[in-house]
């Protein structure tokens, strides 16, 4: 597994759009304690509202790593931006990326990290091998988050449900599973870099025997319904054999994103599917909430929308972003 060196420089590149920096966003959203700054080209029009610092005055501050915080277009590093990361492996900061290129395809950054001591680390890529899944139950509790579809909120419900568990006593750690994920917690598994094979292993690795109260908190990825990454979704459902699961949907959608003749399931069917298929490794598994991603309707019409899903389905339904999961940690605890 990853681990990262904190605190992080926040590299935005030369971005113009605040969508191509979405991983910047997410890191000073969900570890704001854990970012000193950020670091940009000229030509860039996007802000964090972070101090600036280029990556010399980062490491004099005690930053370890530069982050990419874009994703650059078709997942490969600009040449001209290697002269920047050259300069914070020079400052001694580690390169965290989370492109589908490597960063040692670049002669210039791998013999820099030599000079200085410093590291490459692709966070979606790793060198790990991992074990096929052997489904023996470990202690300690588990939730994962799950989804009708993919990125409509599974990571950020699994990031603020940690948050509230901690805030209600328990313990409970979140457990990344995306390349994002891995940079906010300092740690984890990019499981759709993981061959298939070994999915279920890696994420047993990544949910390993803990104390009778604690719960892990798992990042869902992809989509039982989803016609190409419900592979993915299988196996880290299987590995993390939870005794908890949180249903993510986005009531815009009608079909799978960019899948136009796969209709979202039924939020009831959806449950269903994801509880059969769960007590494979775990017999026990239930689900405890739904989370919403409600940016698309007002204030009465998610009101209207929350009380009915509730009524209908008898679980608590939260917008993590919109009032918080409070409820659903609430339910954690009390089963």
């Amino acid at each position: 597994m990853h681990q990262l060196r904190k605190p992080y420089l926040l590299f935005l590149g030369d971005v113009t759009l605040k969508s191509d920096a979405k991983t910047a966003f997410g890191l000073r959203d969900w570890c704001a304690d854990a970012v000193l700054g950020e670091w940009s080209l000229p030509a860039a029009t996007v802000s964090l509202g972070l101090p600036r610092l280029s990556p010399q005055q980062a490491a004099q501050q005690g930053a370890g790593s530069l982050v990419v915080g874009v994703a650059a277009v078709g997942g490969a590093l600009p040449e001209h931006w290697l002269a920047e990361l050259e300069a914070a492996l020079d400052a001694g900061l580690d390169i965290v990326s989370g492109q589908h290129s490597r960063l040692s395809a670049f002669p210039r950054l791998v013999q820099a990290a030599q000079r200085s001591g410093a590291r490459l680390i692709d966070v979606r890529h790793s060198d790990q091998t991992f074990p096929a899944g052997s489904g023996r139950k470990r202690s300690g509790q588990r939730v994962l988050t799950v989804g009708t579809d993919c990125a409509l909120g599974k990571k950020y419900t699994a990031l603020a449900l940690a948050q509230a568990l901690q805030k209600q006593g328990a313990a409970a750690t979140f457990r990344a599973t995306g390349q994002t994920g891995v940079m906010i917690a300092g740690e984890g598994v990019a499981i759709d870099a993981v061959i298939s094979d070994f999915v279920a292993g890696a994420a047993e690795q990544l949910s390993p025997d803990n104390a009778p109260g604690h719960w892990d908190v798992i990042e869902g990825q992809g989509a039982l319904f989803h016609p190409a990454y419900a592979g993915v979704t299988l196996g880290l459902l299987h590995g993390s054999q939870p005794d908890a699961l949180v249903l993510c949907h986005d009531p815009a959608r009608q079909t799978i994103e960019g899948y136009p003749g796969y209709p979202i399931p039924d939020l009831q069917v959806a449950i269903d599917r994801y509880v059969e298929a769960g007590r494979l490794t775990n017999p026990a598994v239930r689900c405890v909430g739904i989370s919403i991603n409600s940016s698309s309707l007002s204030d009465v019409e998610w009101d209207a929308y929350a009380s009915r899903l509730r009524s209908q389905l008898q679980l608590p339904v939260v917008d993590p972003m919109r009032g918080g999961v409070d409820a659903i940690a609430k339910a954690l605890l009390q089963a």
